[in-house]
């Protein structure tokens, strides 16, 4: 089978993975020996790495500061199968921080330093464009002009777009996206969009019905961590439950994991978008077993594993 190619246009960021025991409250300060690393992250490239780790043919358009941070990611990406072709060095603003602080629960608050990816330009994306994807995959961490600019210049290219879309800002005119294949949000982005926190069936039919209302999409994707996801055509729905692969050490990558991997099987197995989701909450669920952000996103072989297990 001929691996499709998907055109990655997003962030690139370097990590700071804090480990602690809880946050500190205003004005506290905390001991901890948890530990700190810098790691490889950015929604953008944790996609990427996804797609090219679930069997994809990976392209990643993004911005890099001329630092040791963007020399070291882009070796990475390089290892990792990503075609780096269309990646770009910012010679006047540093590569994105992400600064990661994971609580002992392995739930995570995320603060990020955009740096070159507010830079990316519609000269980057259409140069990119002349790699003939088979389809196109954005994320919000970069400026929304320039992912909106993409997102039209697929469609009127007959390429079918997939949105995994975070950061969530109520600001960000969704009207004027053009006809995607999916838009995927978590629930806090959902709520942000939306102000309806979708949490069961009928919370979560109403933030599907509101995003459909502003966004033209085929597919409404609610990834929901540990409910599993909420998917809604315009007219019907179903709740897919997630998958156990162990216990939960950090959440970070996990939704990157899932629509990276939804997009993937969606577009291998002609668009069964049931068998996509289910594929993706397993991708899901092996990356929170293990830590980091691009570091703990599973291989192909390893989500067919845990598919044909049960996992349950």
């Amino acid at each position: 089978m001929n691996k499709k190619r998907i055109l990655v246009i997003g962030s690139a960021n370097m990590d700071l993975a804090m480990n602690m025991y809880k946050l500190p409250e205003r004005g506290e300060t905390v001991m901890d020996d948890g530990g700190v690393a810098y790691v490889p992250g950015g929604k953008g490239a944790n996609s990427a790495v996804a797609l090219a780790r679930l069997g994809a043919e990976s392209i990643l358009s993004a911005k890099l500061g001329r630092d040791l941070h963007g020399q070291k990611l882009y070796e990475y990406y390089k290892e990792n199968g990503i075609n780096t072709s269309f990646i770009k060095v910012d010679r006047e603003n540093p590569t994105g921080l992400a600064v990661v602080m994971r609580e002992g629960d392995g739930a995570n608050r995320i603060v990020v330093y955009p740096g070159a990816n507010s830079h990316l330009t519609q000269d980057n994306i259409e140069e990119a464009f002349s790699c003939l994807p088979d389809a196109v995959y954005l994320g919000f961490e970069i400026p929304f002009q320039i992912a909106l600019s993409a997102a039209k210049m697929a469609r009127s290219r007959g390429i079918p777009v997939f949105i995994d879309a975070a950061p969530a800002s109520r600001d960000y005119p969704l009207e004027n996206l053009p006809e995607v294949e999916v838009f995927s949000p978590n629930q806090a982005e959902t709520l942000e969009y939306t102000g309806i926190m979708p949490q069961g069936a009928d919370s979560s039919l109403r933030a599907a019905l509101a995003l459909y209302k502003r966004v033209r999409a085929k597919y409404i994707v609610i990834k929901q961590g540990e409910r599993g996801c909420f998917v809604y055509d315009g007219k019907h729905y179903f709740l897919l439950p997630p998958f156990r692969a162990g216990n939960v050490v950090d959440t970070t990558a996990a939704g990157d994991s899932f629509t990276a991997a939804l997009t993937a099987e969606y577009l291998r197995n002609g668009g069964d978008i049931k068998a996509a989701a289910r594929y993706g909450n397993a991708a899901g669920a092996i990356a929170v077993t293990r830590k980091g952000a691009a570091s703990s996103i599973p291989t192909d072989e390893e989500v067919r594993a845990l598919l044909n297990s049960g996992g349950y």
